[in-house]
């Protein structure tokens, strides 16, 4: 026999063997995550390829379907994120139509009102209603609350999630460099299973891709293009949170009063991974996402709700007179807080709202989201010179708010004049700017605890401990920010309930009239709503009683809760079909495994025979 057929029947058992063992790993890891099937190459050796020797140990998976897993890993915890936390606010309004929901304790307030109009004698019903706007202010405090509680959470989340994400970063760094010196098929495969698993698990924090390299180490960015793993070196992630925040906390106040993601890259260089649009999936980018802009304006609604249901007791609207591009407007007794707005037609035709504040300082920039049109442009203007004054402040204004639009690229600025000696002002548009109407609201309060300034208006609702009217004022910041977190019941009207039933100024004798009114406002009268809340877009202000918003609020919120719920169940059916096509070509089958046990059983038993055949033809030589 030739020693060749000795020396492949040898090499043949040698690659079989260990191709057995392959076999048997892989059978032996069939349930354990991230393991990826694995197979054996033969590699022919010898003169005509006349002997066999063992290749090297190759990885079978379909990189695509990696790839797809990933980005539906970074989906799903996008989506799950979200929708366990808009779960958690919605429930917060409680059972819509249930008596202790918020449109239920809005509705029994309300129909206590009414009941007091009908029974204006009755200390018992004026009690009940003040109670019952007690309760009421108590729930809306709550509720908000709870909204600040949620980002409080969420800007913890973020500081524990970014400590993991950053770790993993180290970790696939440090398995970058073991493979680079690993020359070992069988442990470069294991080291290759740990580096796809631990960059998997960096994917549910942020949305990444990775780019193989020629060493064997990979690079790992985010989706916008931030290298986070070069090789062997891994950026190191920091969150500077802030602890607990409130309804002044934001990521676009100056300076910043939240936390940031920022990533240090090996040479010292910061990039704030906290900026919009640089994470885009993953738990971490729907964090950033309710802390900074689903929870704000959740926060916002209830403020907007509390502003309404205090400015619908205490103010009036007064509308001007237009006449040939030019309004004119009583301001008498307007407050600081107190704004006009003034809608204004461009020369092409554009229409834009200009928001006047009555401030007792001097004119300054006003943020437009803080007033009813988030997409006008809005001024403060100063009345502390009183009445005789009132146009010249609103002049400064006016010059004021054009030259800032201006400079900062407004197409179309409105050219407004203001004139007049009284508080009877006049707003005349020129250059093309044409004034279409003006309007105003004005607290006729004049303080808390004034009951006697005007009928039908009266303080019911107050700000804080400090039991101030509320006007939204911008003076000391904006008061409507946070509102929801402070509105209280009148204490001056606690101490004098009469004031409920006045018939009039001058007459305390008890009349249902007052309390009629009051149930009006509220429940009949259209309001104007910013449309910074979000309720009815976000393109133009929202018209609709205070009964109605709050109805509009908990509908938007059982809206949204539904749809972050059926995303997530689709975002999770598709990380399912994803892991199904990922596990079809990368997971171990034990049924082909041990068809392929049998084949290389008859192969080793094969090259066991000739190696038999081989040592009964020695020993018959060696016994000649």
């Amino acid at each position: 026999m030739s020693l060749n057929a000795l020396s492949t029947a040898t090499a043949g058992l040698a690659a079989t063997q260990a191709a057995i063992n392959v076999v048997s790993q892989n059978v032996a890891n069939a349930g354990t995550v991230g393991y990826v099937k694995r197979t054996l190459s033969s590699v022919a050796t010898g003169t005509s390829n006349s002997g066999v020797a063992s290749g090297s140990v190759t990885r079978i998976f379909n990189t695509a379907a990696l790839k797809q897993l990933r980005q539906e890993t970074a989906g799903a915890a996008y989506t799950s994120t979200n929708s366990t936390a808009v779960a958690q606010l919605d429930a917060l309004y409680g059972t819509p139509g249930s008596s202790t929901a918020l449109d239920g304790t809005l509705n029994t307030f309300t129909e206590s009102l009414q009941e007091l109009s009908a029974n204006p004698t009755s200390s018992a019903a004026r009690s009940t209603v003040l109670g019952n706007a007690a309760t009421l202010a108590g729930q809306i405090n709550s509720i908000a609350s709870s909204v600040q509680d949620l980002r409080t959470g969420v800007e913890a989340q973020l500081g524990t999630d970014t400590s993991s994400a950053s770790t993993l970063l180290s970790n696939i760094a440090s398995l970058n460099t073991k493979i680079q010196n690993t020359t070992d098929s069988a442990s470069l495969a294991d080291l290759q299973d740990q580096r796809d698993q631990t960059i998997n698990s960096l994917s549910s924090y942020m949305d990444v891709q990775t780019s193989a390299q020629s060493d064997g180490s990979v690079s790992v960015t985010t989706q916008s293009g931030i290298m986070l793993v070069d090789r062997g070196s891994a950026a190191s992630l920091s969150f500077d949170g802030r602890g607990t925040l409130n309804a002044n906390s934001s990521s676009s106040a100056d300076p910043r009063s939240v936390g940031t993601i920022t990533a240090t890259t090996p040479g010292g260089a910061k990039i704030d991974l906290g900026t919009s649009g640089i994470l885009r999936s993953g738990s971490l980018a729907s964090e950033l996402n309710l802390r900074d802009n689903v929870l704000p304006q959740a926060q916002r609604q209830l403020d907007d709700l509390a502003a309404g249901l205090a400015s619908a007791l205490t103010d009036k609207t007064v509308t001007g007179t237009v006449v040939n591009g030019a309004a004119t407007i009583d301001l008498t007794g307007i407050q600081a807080g107190n704004s006009i707005t003034i809608p204004v037609t461009a020369a092409n035709g554009s229409v834009r709202n200009v928001t006047l504040v009555a401030s007792n300082a001097a004119t300054a920039a006003v943020d437009p989201s803080q007033t009813d049109d988030s997409s006008g442009l809005a001024q403060t203007f100063d009345i502390s010179g009183g009445p005789s004054n009132y146009a010249s402040a609103l002049q400064a204004a006016l010059t004021a708010l054009s030259t800032r639009a201006t400079a900062t690229g407004y197409k179309n600025v409105p050219t407004l004049t203001a004139s007049g000696t009284s508080a009877t002002i006049t707003i005349t548009g020129s250059g093309g700017s044409s004034v279409t109407a003006a309007s105003a609201n004005i607290t006729v309060p004049t303080s808390a605890s004034d009951f006697s300034s005007g009928y039908p208006q009266l303080a019911l609702f107050t700000d804080g401990s400090s039991n101030a009217l509320y006007t939204g004022s911008q003076d000391s910041g904006s008061q409507l920010t946070g509102f929801a977190q402070r509105i209280t019941i009148n204490t001056a009207l606690k101490a004098n309930t009469s004031a409920l039933t006045a018939s009039s100024t001058t007459n305390s004798t008890a009349s249902g009239s007052r309390a009629q009114s009051l149930y009006t406002a509220l429940t009949s009268t259209q309001q104007t709503f910013s449309s910074s809340s979000g309720i009815g877009g976000v393109s133009a202000p929202y018209n609709s009683t205070v009964v109605g918003f709050a109805q509009d609020i908990i509908s938007a919120q059982g809206s949204a809760a539904t749809t972050a719920s059926s995303l997530d169940n689709t975002q999770q059916t598709a990380l399912s079909t994803a892991q199904s096509r990922f596990s079809s070509g990368a997971g171990v089958n034990i049924d082909e495994e041990m068809s392929n046990l049998v084949a290389l059983q008859t192969a080793y038993g094969a090259n066991a025979r000739v190696l038999t055949a081989a040592r009964d033809m020695l020993n018959q030589l060696l016994q000649i």
